[in-house]
């Protein structure tokens, strides 16, 4: 499905559909082909759903981190979608999520995180030792799922592109490293908005037990598991994944 991106002096970004707003957060080599099925389900069903295009490597470098990103989608929130909206986030995008909703509780109306860092993940470490090596790299994108096959050949282009990318690669490893810095063990309890965790039961990026810890320390949240589910369960069991968030919006 092809979806119409709008651009603006500040912000470039999708939206489809008409009713209450969806901000959808990307990980971290993310991108909008991993909520594309997210997206057509819920503008269908009286959803606004936004996609903001997040300045993962337009920062400066001396603010590259997570806390950067959530101002951004602050003002994104703002200015754009003008209302309390239910945030979505996979992997830094959840992490992300986590952050703006402690800092602006009073914009994001629900929470949903997926395979969120934040506690605890697993990254490619500090630098990519075998970046040329494009194997090497379709083997480690294929990690991040279940069915290796998800892996597609344009996704691992996607992955290739940018740990060899000079600027980009630097950025990353940044934003890798903020994420595990920035731990929030000691504040998801002064979360208050209701959250919704929908995890892969065999994602081996941020594991089972960072979704149960989420679970156990954010005070109105309520956990859901997807098997034979890596990391980005919207994209790997996108069926499965948009009911689950569909039955549990409608409750809420």
């Amino acid at each position: 499905m092809l979806f119409k991106t709008k651009k603006n002096k500040k912000f470039n970004y999708l939206v489809e559909g008409d009713g209450q707003p969806i901000v959808l957060l990307q990980g971290l080599m993310g991108g909008l082909s991993n909520f594309t099925k997210l997206i057509s389900y819920f503008s269908s069903r009286g959803y606004r759903v936004y996609f903001p295009d997040l300045p993962i490597y337009d920062l400066p470098v001396l603010n590259t981190n997570l806390t950067s990103i959530a101002k951004f989608v602050v003002r994104f929130i703002e200015e754009v979608v003008g209302e309390p909206a239910t945030v979505v986030g996979n992997s830094m995008g959840g992490h992300v999520g986590l952050i703006l909703t402690l800092s602006r509780p009073d914009i994001v109306k629900n929470l949903v995180l997926t395979g969120s860092s934040g506690l605890y993940e697993r990254s490619f470490g500090d630098s990519f030792p075998r970046k040329n090596d494009r194997e090497y790299i379709k083997k480690k994108a294929q990690e991040v799922f279940f069915d290796p096959s998800v892996a597609t050949e344009d996704l691992v282009d996607e992955v290739f592109t940018i740990v060899n990318d000079r600027g980009k690669g630097i950025k990353t490893v940044m934003l890798a490293r903020s994420a595990i810095k920035h731990n929030m063990e000691k504040e998801l309890h002064k979360i208050q908005v209701p959250t919704c965790i929908i995890w892969g039961k065999q994602d081996n990026v941020t594991p089972p037990e960072v979704a149960i810890e989420m679970d156990r320390l954010i005070p109105d949240s309520e956990l859901f598991w997807l098997d034979e589910c890596g990391h980005a369960a919207m994209m790997e069991k996108p069926d499965e994944f948009n009911e689950i968030l569909y039955g549990w919006l409608q409750r809420h």
